[in-house]
C-alpha cells in the first residue's frame, strides 16, 4: 500500500515541479471589458450534455451532476476497456464476473446497476430479456467512441423508467476524416479500430468497426484454463440537410462477441468449464431534427435489440434468451421569450421478450410525457418539471424533480437538484417460472447540493473543483424471494423455486469531490473520490441496518500526464483505490479493498501518427470485484494510432 501511497501523492504533485520546465507558460489573459452586464458570468468555451434535459444544454446551465468524458480524455486513457474510463467519475462503482467482456456492472452512488439508464448514439439498449432489464457493460468497448456523458442522480421527469441511479449518454464517434488504430499485449490480445466520415453543406455520412480478442485469463479465481473473448462491432450514421432549419438522419450499431464462461459443477462447486456465450446486439434509429433557434424538436423511431446464447462443451444449448424493444418519442425546447424555456417530450416504448425455459413471447407497452420549464438569466439557471407515465401492467406514475444553478463568481456556482425516479418491473420479473404479475415499480427520490468551479474539460481555467453531497431514498425495490425461507405460502405453491416481490427499501448518502488543474500548457492531475455511505432500510429483514451489496465506502482515482517538450513526448499514469465491501447482502463474505497502479505513454509523430503503450496493475496486485471471479495480473500493451 506504501507504494500506491507514495504514487499517488506523486501525481498529485507532479505539477508543482514540472510547471517550472513549461517554456510555453503565459500569464492567463486578462478578461475583455464588456458592455454585456452578466458577461462575467459567461464561459468563453462550455461543455455540453444531453442528459440534463433530453436536449443540448450546457453543463452551467444545469444544477444537477454531470461529468463529460470527452475524446481526447478517452484516447489518453489507452484501451479498449470503457471500465478504466469510467473510473474517474465520482460514486460510480464497477463489479465484473471475469475479465474484458465478461458481464460487468455500473452503479452510480450506491444504486444498482439495473437502476442505471444506458444509451448508445440516442438509442435506450437495456436488454429486456435479462433478469433486472439492465445493460452489460462488458459489451461496450471505448474503440470507436467520442464522449461518455455520466448524470449522477435520479431524472425519471426527462427519461422515465430506469432512471434511478442516473443516466449514462455513450456517443460514438462522427467527424470528417478517417482514424485508424491497432493495439496488441498481454495474454495475446489485439484490438483494432478504423472510423471515418464525410460531410459538408449537404450533410454528413460516417461509419465505424473494431475488432477485439484476448485469450483472457480464468473467469473463475480458483480456475487454471484460460478463458477469451472476441467481438466484431459495425456502425454507421448519416444526416442530410434539407434546408437551414430541417435535417433527417439515421444511426445504426452492431455488435457480435463470444465469451468464455466458468460456472457451477455439479457439486456445485464454482470452477473451470468449457461454456460458451454467444451475444448479438444490433439497435439504430431514424428521425428528423426542426431546429429555428427558439424552437427545437426532434422525433425518431429506435430500436434494441439482444440475442444471447450459452452452451456447453457438447456445443448444446443450455440457455437463451432475445430481449427487444421498439420506441417512437418526440423531444423538444421552445424559447418563447427572453430567458424563458420549456422543454418537452412524449415516447411510447414496445417491449418484448423469449427465453430457452419461457419460449411464449411476452410484451409489454409503456408511455410517456413530460414538461419541463425553466428560466436561463445570467447568473441564474432553474428547472422544474413533471412527467406521466402509463405502463400496461401497473398503471400510472408521476415523476417530478428541479434544479437550480447560479453562478457566485465567473468561475464559482452553486448548484442543487431534486429529482424522483422509477423502474418498471422487467418482462422477466413480471411473466418467468419467478414472475409476479402484481409487481410496482421501484421508486427513489434523491437530492443534491454542491459547489463548481471552472470547467472539467480545463478549456477555460487552470483549475477544477467541484464538491457535492447528496443523498437518495429508494422503496419497493424488487427482491428475489427464496421459498425455502418465505412466508408467503399461497405464492410458494405457485412458484416453488422463489419469485419476485416489492420487498425492499435502501438509502444511499455521501459527498463526492472533482479536483482537476493544469498548472501549465503540458500539465493536467486529476482526482475523483466519492464517500458513499449504503444501508438497507427493510424493516424485518434480517439484513435490515446491513450495507448493500459491492458498494464499497470509498474510491479514489488519481491521474496525471505531463507532455514533455522532447518532441511532444507524454508520460501519465493513474492510481484507483477502492475500500472493503461486501460480496452478499447479509454481509457475511467480505470483499476486501484494493489499490491499482497504471503508468502510460505515447510519442506523436507529426500530426497524423501516434505511438503509445501502458502498463496495467503495475505491482501485479491480487484482488477481487466480485467474489470467486478472477481478474486481471501485470499487463502490457503497445500501439499505434493515425488520422488522416
Amino acid at each position: 500500500m506504501r507504494n500506491y501511497l507514495i504514487i499517488g501523492a506523486s501525481l498529485v504533485a507532479l505539477a508543482a515541479p514540472l510547471q517550472a520546465q513549461d517554456s510555453d507558460d503565459a500569464a492567463a489573459e486578462a478578461p475583455k471589458i464588456s458592455s454585456d452586464p452578466f458577461a462575467d458570468f459567461r464561459p468563453e468555451e462550455t461543455e455540453i450534455t444531453v442528459t440534463a434535459t433530453g436536449t443540448r444544454i450546457e453543463i452551467e446551465d444545469t444544477g444537477q451532476a454531470v461529468t463529460v468524458i470527452g475524446e481526447q480524455e478517452i484516447r489518453s486513457i489507452q484501451g479498449a476497456d470503457l471500465t478504466r474510463v469510467l473510473e474517474r467519475v465520482p460514486g460510480l462503482a464497477v463489479s465484473r464476473d471475469g475479465g474484458v467482456g465478461a458481464v460487468t456492472n455500473v452503479g452510480l452512488r450506491g444504486a444498482e446497476g439495473e437502476q442505471l439508464l444506458v444509451l448508445i448514439d440516442g438509442v435506450r439498449v437495456a436488454d429486456p430479456a435479462s433478469p433486472g432489464g439492465g445493460f452489460d457493460f462488458g459489451n461496450l468497448l471505448t474503440s470507436n467512441l467520442a464522449k461518455i456523458e455520466v448524470l449522477r442522480g435520479s431524472n425519471s421527469t426527462i427519461w422515465g423508467s430506469d432512471a434511478i441511479g442516473g443516466v449514462i449518454v455513450a456517443s460514438t464517434r462522427a467527424e470528417s476524416g478517417l482514424q485508424a488504430s491497432a493495439e496488441y499485449g498481454s495474454r495475446d490480445t489485439a484490438t483494432g479500430a478504423v472510423s471515418g466520415g464525410i460531410g459538408g453543406d449537404r450533410g454528413f455520412l460516417g461509419a465505424s468497426a473494431s475488432y477485439y480478442r484476448t485469450d483472457g485469463f480464468s473467469q473463475a479465481a480458483n480456475g487454471t484454463e484460460a478463458d477469451g473473448f472476441e467481438q466484431w462491432t459495425a456502425g454507421g450514421q448519416g444526416r442530410l440537410y434539407l434546408s437551414p432549419s430541417f435535417e433527417i438522419f439515421a444511426r445504426g450499431r452492431w455488435a457480435e462477441g463470444d465469451l468464455d464462461l466458468d460456472g457451477y459443477q455439479p457439486d456445485f462447486s464454482f470452477g473451470d468449464t468449457e461454456d460458451t456465450q454467444h451475444t448479438q446486439q444490433y439497435s439504430g434509429s431514424a428521425g428528423a431534427i426542426y431546429d429555428t433557434g427558439p424552437l427545437f424538436v426532434s422525433a425518431a423511431y429506435s430500436f434494441a435489440d439482444t440475442e444471447r446464447v450459452n452452451r456447453d462443451a457438447a456445443g448444446e444449448p443450455t440457455f437463451s434468451s432475445d430481449g427487444h424493444s421498439d420506441r417512437v418519442e418526440v423531444r423538444g425546447e421552445w424559447r418563447p421569450i427572453g430567458p424563458l424555456l420549456v422543454n418537452f417530450g412524449a415516447e411510447n416504448e414496445w417491449e418484448a421478450f423469449r427465453t430457452l425455459f419461457e419460449p411464449e413471447r411476452q410484451t409489454t407497452r409503456i408511455f410517456g410525457a413530460y414538461t419541463q420549464v425553466g428560466i436561463e438569466m445570467g447568473p441564474l439557471a432553474a428547472h422544474a418539471g413533471v412527467r406521466l407515465d402509463d405502463h400496461a401492467r401497473f398503471g400510472s406514475e408521476t415523476s417530478f424533480g428541479g434544479d437550480i444553478s447560479y453562478a457566485l463568481t465567473r468561475d464559482l456556482r452553486l448548484r442543487a437538484s431534486v429529482g424522483e425516479g422509477f423502474k418498471a418491473p422487467t418482462l422477466y420479473q413480471l411473466f418467468s417460472d419467478y414472475g409476479n404479475p402484481a409487481l410496482q415499480p421501484e421508486r427513489s427520490t434523491s437530492y443534491d447540493i454542491g459547489l463548481i468551479h471552472g470547467d472539467r474539460s480545463l478549456t477555460r481555467s487552470r483549475f477544477y473543483g467541484a464538491l457535492t453531497a447528496f443523498r437518495r431514498d429508494a422503496r419497493d425495490q424488487i427482491e428475489f424471494v427464496s421459498c425455502f425461507s418465505a412466508e408467503r405460502p399461497g405464492f410458494c405453491d405457485e412458484r416453488p423455486n422463489g419469485f419476485y416481490a416489492n420487498t425492499d427499501r435502501a438509502r444511499a448518502q455521501g459527498v463526492e469531490v472533482e479536483l482537476g488543474a493544469r498548472p501549465s500548457d503540458r500539465v493536467t492531475t486529476r482526482a475523483a473520490y466519492a464517500y458513499v455511505d449504503t444501508e438497507n432500510r427493510t424493516a424485518g429483514s434480517a439484513n435490515q441496518g446491513n450495507v448493500l451489496a459491492r458498494r464499497p465506502q470509498h474510491a479514489l482515482t488519481l491521474s496525471a500526464d505531463w507532455r514533455t517538450p522532447l518532441n511532444d513526448f507524454t508520460i501519465g499514469g493513474d492510481v484507483r483505490m477502492v475500500s472493503d465491501s461486501f460480496e452478499n447482502a447479509a454481509n457475511t463474505t467480505p470483499l476486501e479493498g484494493y489499490a491499482l497502479a497504471s503508468v502510460r505513454a505515447s510519442l506523436p509523430f507529426g500530426e497524423r501518427f501516434e505511438l503509445f503503450g501502458r502498463v496495467e496493475n503495475l505491482f501485479d496486485t491480487d484482488y477481487q470485484t466480485a467474489a470467486g471471479y478472477g481478474t486481471p495480473g501485470r499487463s502490457a500493451y503497445i500501439g499505434a494510432r493515425a488520422r488522416f
